[in-house]
């Protein structure tokens, strides 16, 4: 465990939104580096979708700073509370998950929570483990601890019953079971987005129920997505998948705008806080070059995914890309199968459908009038076109500047 107080608390705070109470939390520290003891830090996640991007990454970065520090950290897989689903931010009532649904976005999570978490430093558990044993006095028992004006006092419950629209009582459930997840595991510290600051002081007060000490919250920044204007979010397309290729993540992270490109030194590398002010104050004075501070973002946030070498060739991908207009040498293949077509031919937009390059063929058609579509470097103009499929084996599709498909054709 580091041993150095004001070391532990300048990694701590780096990039926090909030903590409560930052009194608390330097006690705390100091008596478990007295004590050789660790902090039992707790990390909730619903898994109520398959993927992660590095929005949600903000808080796993954090946690892998309490791990490098020595301490205990505690990832719960919320698949009991994502039966009901956050209402943090909604206007709505969530659409019910299965539990199928729930287990297979679990194992996803997981896979890429561990690109950026130690896991063997890392204990993770379900929440359905003592949430689905509650009978029901346990349950009554826990909502006797608080009021409806007390849930009312949360923002998107105010919006909603001002606005008169339906707020089910199973949603009023979900801070008291957030909360009592710390109850069950006896949290220290628990972390989550500034959009969870309601859910982590909920955990304070029941804790202080079962006469458990009141954890320390401290919540993170929401990250603004890659256009600069909003909430990183897969529906907007502004996010960088954790689980996007090394090429991919390059290309995005070097489309961020200049002005919040520190808070993702921030938020997003384990940058300690003196290379990051240097790196600000450098571009402040002209020393540095944007561009170049943001190369190094991108190189960081691929080798924190992957590898330096990965980080290296994507890099050199870009160039290849951007500066001599050319097209890099790994490329993801899109593999047909002649047999299935019988007169071998396709059409260009049902091609660009098939392999990904587009999600529809009314995309397709549009990126193709605009321009928008290259094969093998020649620009294709025309929607109706079709192709011999016996004519562009091994042949890259490109579409606009960073995304490209090697055709594969065979027997």
């Amino acid at each position: 465990m580091e041993k150095n107080l004001k070391k532990q608390m300048d990694v701590i705070m780096l990039g926090t939104e909030d903590i409560l109470i930052e009194e608390e939390l330097e006690c705390i520290v100091k008596k478990s580096i007295e004590e050789d003891k660790p902090l039992k830090v707790k990390l909730g996640l619903d898994p109520t979708s398959p993927d992660i991007h590095l929005g949600h990454a903000v808080v796993l970065n954090k946690l892998r700073q309490f791990q490098d520090l020595g301490h205990r950290a505690i990832l719960i897989i919320g698949d009991y509370t994502a039966r009901i689903g956050d209402p943090s931010g909604k206007s709505t009532l969530r659409p019910e998950l299965s539990a199928e649904d729930i287990d297979r976005n679990a194992k996803t999570y997981m896979k890429q929570a561990f690109k950026i978490l130690d896991p063997e430093k890392t204990e993770v558990v379900k929440n359905s483990n003592w949430l689905k044993s509650l009978r029901f006095e346990d349950i009554l028992n826990l909502t006797s601890k608080f009021t409806v004006a007390r849930m009312l006092e949360r923002d998107d419950f105010k919006k909603r019953f001002k606005s008169n629209t339906p707020i089910a009582i199973m949603e009023f459930l979900y801070p008291i079971m957030q909360a009592y997840d710390s109850i069950a595991i006896g949290a220290d510290v628990e972390l989550g987005g500034t959009d969870q600051r309601f859910n982590l002081l909920m955990g304070r007060e029941l804790q202080k129920e079962f006469s458990q000490k009141p954890q320390i919250a401290i919540t993170m920044p929401i990250l603004v997505g890659t256009d600069g204007i909003e909430k990183m979010s897969k529906s907007l397309g502004n996010y960088i998948g954790v689980d996007e290729s090394p090429q991919e993540i390059f290309g995005k992270a070097m489309s961020i705008p200049d002005n919040i490109m520190i808070d993702y030194f921030r938020l997003v590398t384990t940058l300690d806080s003196e290379e990051i002010r240097e790196i600000e104050d450098s571009i402040k004075k002209e020393k540095l070059n944007p561009s170049i501070a943001k190369r190094k973002l991108a190189k960081i946030i691929i080798e924190n995914l992957y590898t330096k070498n990965d980080a290296l060739e994507a890099e050199e991908d870009f160039d290849l890309i951007f500066k001599k207009k050319g097209i890099p040498d790994k490329v993801e293949q899109y593999i047909i199968n002649l047999k299935s077509i019988k007169n071998k031919k396709i059409s260009l937009v049902q091609l660009l459908t098939d392999s990904g390059l587009t999600k529809s063929n009314g995309e397709a058609r549009r990126l193709v009038t605009q321009g928008g579509i290259k094969i093998n470097d020649r620009k294709i103009s025309d929607p109706n076109l079709e192709l011999n499929l016996n004519d562009i084996n091994e042949k890259v599709i490109q579409r606009g500047k960073r995304h490209f498909r090697k055709i594969i054709t065979k027997y």
